[in-house]
């Protein structure tokens, strides 16, 4: 088996991203698995069921004649949102599931990975499976992602704010000098093009038609944001839009998920425990109504997606997802593949903003220019942070 593993770059690389998200978890205690504070959160061990589930479902029942199914029930448990696959526990409940336990759910791994070991060095595994099983390496990177920002949220709405690990330093700091880049008006391309794997949401590269813009080389920095703060943003409703205003009012929102005023000090919650405010730390964890409102504040406002993916040979990125302030529609030919593959993105195009770039928490390997991120603009659990336009 292991001559096998070594010789077959598949299973090298199938094993390598699946001992990611384990060694995501190793910090935890066993409590913290189980543990569902929002919807929007949910427990460790359900993204690492639900990365299994994924490929016991879709790769090894169609495919492998010999596979048998670990357990019946956990397609009830695990399926998320596939409706083609049938019932599932509602994601309110999945914090409620105390079996199965952390233990079955690592069994569980362990018998899914024999089994595609087994499958990718059989004469089952051909060419028209590398789609779906690169689909599936990038699904579990996606959730490697959210496993470290649901962490995060866990810990962090902890009372004691215990740490995660204490090797970890909050290094983000900007140092480039601010300065905007400008960009001739004209027609540009966006979209995936050339080798390699995208998600259909990427597809297909297109014209479009952009007026003289300028961006911002860097990110918004928490110094910068503090001003807004301190200068009443929070309380002067010119600047945000109406359903901004009103999430700002019905919360009481006062400044970015996981900062505490303790001792007259501004203070927040990292993955190394409870730290100080860096002024010069790239500002994290605001939504977009947030994002919105501060670039009102400077007379300024956020890119659009189109002008973020033209600019950003130009800029680093790759800290914070950043919010653009285009709407999560599909490009022109966008095609949504049958069957559950096709649920994967084309059903979430509404009532959603798109974010571009990654961020310190997203996978080695999981991030282009073209990557289209997207949610709803109140939410603000993901490492999400501000590049300004005009």
């Amino acid at each position: 088996m292991e001559a096998n593993t070594i010789i077959n770059p598949l299973v090298r690389k199938f094993r390598d991203i699946r001992k990611r998200s384990e060694n995501i978890c190793q910090p935890l205690e066993i409590e913290d698995y189980v543990v569902q504070p929002i919807v929007d959160v949910s427990p460790p061990k359900w993204h690492l069921g639900h990365t299994t589930w994924f490929f016991e479902t879709f790769i090894l029942i169609p495919n492998f004649p010999s596979y048998e199914v670990f357990d019946d029930q956990y397609n009830f448990v695990f399926n998320s949102y596939y409706e083609t696959i049938g019932a599932r526990v509602i994601r309110t409940d999945r914090g409620n599931l105390s079996r199965p336990s952390v233990s079955d759910i690592y069994r569980y791994r362990a018998y899914v990975d024999e089994k595609m070991t087994e499958f990718l060095n059989s004469h089952h595994m051909n060419d028209s499976i590398l789609p779906l099983l690169e689909l599936g390496l990038n699904h579990e990177q996606q959730h490697q992602e959210l496993l470290i920002t649901d962490i995060k949220y866990i810990l962090g709405h902890n009372p004691l704010f215990p740490i995660y690990k204490k090797e970890i330093k909050n290094t983000h700091k900007t140092t480039v000098e601010k300065r905007m880049l400008r960009f001739s008006e004209g027609i540009y391309e966006i979209g995936f093009e050339g080798l390699g794997f995208c998600f259909d949401n990427e597809l297909n590269r297109h014209k479009v038609y952009l007026h003289d813009f300028g961006i911002s080389n860097r990110l918004v920095t928490n110094r910068e944001y503090l001003e807004f703060m301190e200068s009443g943003g929070y309380s002067d409703f010119r600047y945000w839009h109406s359903d901004g205003w009103n999430w700002v009012k019905e919360n009481k929102v006062k400044s970015p998920l996981y900062w505490h005023k303790i001792d007259g000090k501004w203070m927040c919650y990292t993955l190394g425990g409870l730290e100080e405010i860096d002024p010069d730390g790239e500002l994290c964890h605001v939504n977009f109504y947030e994002a919105s409102a501060y670039a009102s504040w400077k007379g300024m406002r956020l890119p659009t997606e189109q002008e973020w993916e033209v600019a950003s040979p130009h800029f680093e990125w790759g800290k914070r997802w950043e919010w653009t302030n285009s709407a999560y529609l599909p490009y022109p030919g966008f095609k949504k593949e049958a069957g559950a593959v096709g649920e994967y993105n084309g059903k979430f195009m509404v009532n959603q903003m798109v974010l571009r770039g990654a961020s310190v928490a997203t996978p080695p390997g999981h991030s282009r220019d073209t990557y289209r991120n997207f949610f709803q603009p109140d939410l603000k659990w993901q490492f999400t942070g501000i590049r300004l336009a005009k």
